[in-house]
């Protein structure tokens, strides 16, 4: 019981900290921002406390499965942290700053190509937006790509060569899906894997359809504006970091199908072999 509260306890911190850091760095745009961040990062606090410190699972999928969570944590701190000290430079910049800044102009060089998600996202600003902006925009934008890439692919090698789960002990679904319910009608592998061809499906494809649609709400709508820093950094995050949530939670239930139907089939074979 101590145990299970003091991981709880430290994970909402850290989830507190993630939501305080580009106020913690950046101005604050207006009078109330400061309040509000403040209320969010308890929001955060509270919610991420309450889940893992509960016995009863109820929206957070994989929390016994180490380490899907712990890579998606890690993934969206990346983003904010890396995010927040490139918009730091423009206003106070240090010698941290300045190298990050180099290091998101060189990545910023490498992803922004024709008809990549960066040029997408670079494209949708609108006419009049100044070249400073632009070029933060396309920096941020490719760290935040290329941090999400690189969550997918240490996942992806947790799966592959590392044998995720298995390594953790038995898979429970109703802890680890909570949001799954086995008993609905149709077979398990199959909706197993429906979800995670859908899931992954949309994630490739939400980096591309995100800044296709916000530049057609444009037309109907005020669009986002993307001067404040502390704006940019959370839209850039949220652009990256839930197309690669989607990717990794496809990865992890076509992985659950595939072990459910060796279960299957190890099950068939022994029964096979008592009957014989």
């Amino acid at each position: 019981m101590i145990a299970r509260t003091t991981g709880a306890a430290i994970r909402g911190i850290l989830v507190a900290l993630m939501v305080l850091t580009p106020a913690l760095y950046l101005p604050v745009s207006s009078t109330n921002g400061t309040e509000i961040v403040v209320f969010l990062a308890i929001l955060a606090f509270i919610l991420t406390f309450a889940e893992y410190n509960s016995a009863f699972p109820s929206f957070i999928e994989f929390r016994d499965a180490p380490p899907v969570n712990r890579l998606r944590f890690v993934g969206l701190m990346s983003m904010v942290t890396f995010l927040t000290l490139i918009c730091k430079n423009a206003y106070a910049p240090t010698d941290l700053t300045t190298l990050f800044y180099s290091v998101g102009l060189a990545v910023a060089n490498v992803v922004d190509f024709p008809y990549s998600p960066v040029r997408l996202i670079v494209l949708m600003l609108p006419g009049d937006a100044s070249q400073p902006l632009v070029e933060l925009v396309r920096m941020t934008a490719s760290v935040a790509y290329v941090a999400a890439l690189v969550t997918i692919a240490s996942f992806a090698y947790a799966v592959k060569l590392r044998g995720w789960p298995t390594g953790n002990g038995a898979f429970n679904v109703w802890t680890n899906l909570p949001l799954f319910d086995p008993t609905k009608g149709g077979d398990v592998v199959t909706r197993l894997q429906r979800d995670g061809r859908l899931n992954i499906c949309i994630g490739v494809l939400l980096p591309f359809l995100i800044p296709a649609v916000i530049k057609l709400l444009t037309n109907f709508a005020i669009p986002i504006s993307l001067n404040n820093p502390q704006t940019l950094i959370w839209t850039m995050s949220a652009w990256a970091f839930l197309p690669a949530s989607m990717i990794m939670r496809g990865m992890a239930t076509l992985r659950i199908a595939g072990l459910i139907v060796e279960k299957r089939r190890a099950y068939a074979t022994t029964e096979a072999t008592q009957t014989a």
